[in-house]
């Protein structure tokens, strides 16, 4: 059974989107009369928060600008509904996409509109997209699609167990897909057309594609250490043995160099075991509040 309005919380973070905010929390209403609509101002400058009240949203307002995931998080903790769906308000994402995100999320504990690769803006940011996907699939042994898609159903009670792993940057859906797989988590992906966005993006490219890759890395590296610790400590293992096998031919010697490389291997092996018996000691807590 399809999820109605009235069982349905609509979380928007916004920052200076005064021009696309009403149409979005329009057409929002159009497709589900009763939902929730929780529009979270984060610090705007403009007339974001007046435009939302007037196009009969609830608007909660940051003193001033925390981040996109915080804004998130403020509105998960606010919102009163079973469902919760998240998606952007500069108008990318097309409310007509929501029946058929909550019929799915009626079988998955999350599920993540998927956008087209042609539609993202730039080819920059389809290639940098592209190898998130890559890095997340292979960190997740998951088929991930489309790792920083905003537009998602989760279910309240279930995702506010993961609130306090989740930053206040906009990598925040990176962190929730990647957190949700890693528990055992269902996760389904609907495709969708982003729309173009209205106004100016916040994301800088160079800047914040470096950062993003950064951030994919710390975030593997929390929620699967051994599949980063364990290719890192086998090159340093086959660089030792390598080396060891040239100067044993050359000049027939153990060299301190191959010894620093084989410690290093068996260290950062047992560093990575380490972070995965934490990282299973984190979830389970999360299944424990659960």
């Amino acid at each position: 059974m399809v999820a109605k309005g009235a069982d349905v919380s609509v979380v928007i973070p916004a920052y200076h989107e005064e021009g696309a905010i009403a149409r979005t929390i329009s057409r929002i209403l159009e497709v589900l009369p009763e939902a929730e609509v929780i529009v979270v101002d984060d610090g705007s400058r403009d007339r974001t928060a007046e435009e939302a009240k007037r196009a009969g949203a609830y608007v909660w307002s940051h003193p001033y600008n925390i981040g996109n995931g915080a804004a998130v998080k403020t509105g998960i903790r606010i919102a009163s509904r079973d469902k919760v769906v998240l998606m952007d308000g500069d108008g990318q994402h097309d409310p007509a996409d929501l029946p058929r995100l909550l019929e799915a999320a009626q079988k998955y504990d999350m599920v993540v509109g998927a956008r087209d690769p042609r539609s993202h803006a730039n080819t920059f940011r389809r290639l940098a997209n592209t190898a998130y996907n890559m890095l997340a699939r292979y960190t997740t042994k998951f088929p991930v699609k489309d790792l920083t898609s905003g537009y998602r159903v989760v279910d309240r009670e279930t995702v506010l167990r993961y609130l306090y792993l989740l930053p206040n940057t906009f990598s925040y859906p990176t962190t929730l897909t990647m957190a949700y797989l890693r528990s055992g988590r269902s996760v389904c992906y609907v495709p969708i057309q982003a729309q173009k966005r209205q106004g100016r993006s916040k994301i800088k490219p160079l800047r914040d594609g470096v950062r993003f890759f950064l951030i994919i890395l710390k975030i593997s590296t929390l929620f699967s250490p051994l599949r980063i610790f364990l290719p890192v400590s086998g090159s340093f293992f086959l660089l030792g043995l390598a080396n060891y096998a040239y100067t044993y031919i050359t000049s027939h010697r153990f060299t301190n160099m191959s010894a620093l490389l084989l410690i290093a291997a068996i260290l950062l092996f047992m560093m990575g075991l380490i972070s995965e018996q934490i990282t299973q000691l984190r979830y389970d807590r999360i299944s424990d509040g659960g």
